[in-house]
């Protein structure tokens, strides 16, 4: 990519924008206690917050896969009628207020809900659950493993899949040995971006599962109640965590949109 010059004008207000990212990140590493950040990462609290949350962060990646590999290949291939329509409503999530998605949820799977109620009669409820934490999970971050693959299976060369078909190979050896090999690396970034914004992930999971020690505080909801208890330190360790990983996510795929660069 040919490098050049900026204008002073333009390199001035890209220093600009540039700060007003890094600065509140520079304060909350400043300002973090050091000293005390082993105890507080190792506290009861802070260790169970930090179990629930990969448990329910990975398992709501996994069910992002097994979901949203397909519902990526439908968008990819499929013409449908409605289809920009049911695409733009499954990755609304993306965009809608996360509050607003918990009570969305809450009125779909809460007991009064449109399909909770049917799930009492046979004994399931999912708000205030850890099942309830993984479904909020997934309900936001899986359109970002959705538009990944997506995207990965319309810039891929089909012609490695007409070949498999010329040579007497079926539709699912195809997928499995051809399509699947060659989106592989969209899928893997599909599920590290998913994961990490289901880490992350705060609004829907205290509207629709709550907060509850060791049953749904994840480790986002455990910095808000640090902060409401007045125990800012503890909430700034926590932070660092969650700012450290997504900052890992970050560079490890930052290729998948800046190639080289």
């Amino acid at each position: 990519m040919r490098r050049e010059k900026a204008p002073l004008w333009i390199g001035l207000l890209a220093a600009l924008g540039a700060a007003f990212f890094i600065i509140p990140l520079v304060g909350l590493v400043v300002r973090a206690p050091w000293g005390d950040a082993a105890r507080s990462l190792t506290s009861a609290d802070s260790l169970e917050a930090l179990k629930l949350s990969l448990i329910a962060s990975l398992s709501s990646t996994a069910l992002a896969l097994v979901l949203g590999v397909p519902l990526a290949w439908v968008y990819a291939r499929v013409d449908f009628p409605g289809r920009a329509v049911v695409r733009a409503l499954t990755t609304l999530p993306m965009v809608l207020p996360p509050v607003v998605g918990g009570i969305a949820l809450l009125l779909a799977f809460g007991r009064r809900g449109l399909l909770g109620s049917w799930l009492a009669l046979v004994g399931v409820s999912l708000p205030f659950t850890t099942a309830g934490v993984v479904l909020a999970e997934t309900f936001v971050a899986m359109p970002f493993l959705v538009l990944t693959v997506e995207a990965g299976l319309r810039s891929m060369d089909r012609r490695y899949e007409d070949a498999a078909r010329t040579l007497g190979a079926r539709r699912w050896t195809v997928f499995t040995r051809v399509t699947l090999p060659l989106i592989a690396p969209s899928i893997f970034a599909g599920a590290v971006l998913c994961w990490a914004r289901a880490l992350g992930e705060f609004g829907a999971t205290i509207t629709f599962a709550g907060n509850f020690p060791g049953v749904t505080q994840t480790m986002p909801l455990a910095v808000y109640l640090l902060l409401e208890t007045n125990n800012p330190q503890g909430s700034y360790v926590l932070s660092l965590v969650l700012l450290l990983v997504s900052l890992a996510v970050l560079v490890g795929l930052r290729h998948r949109w800046l190639g080289s660069a």
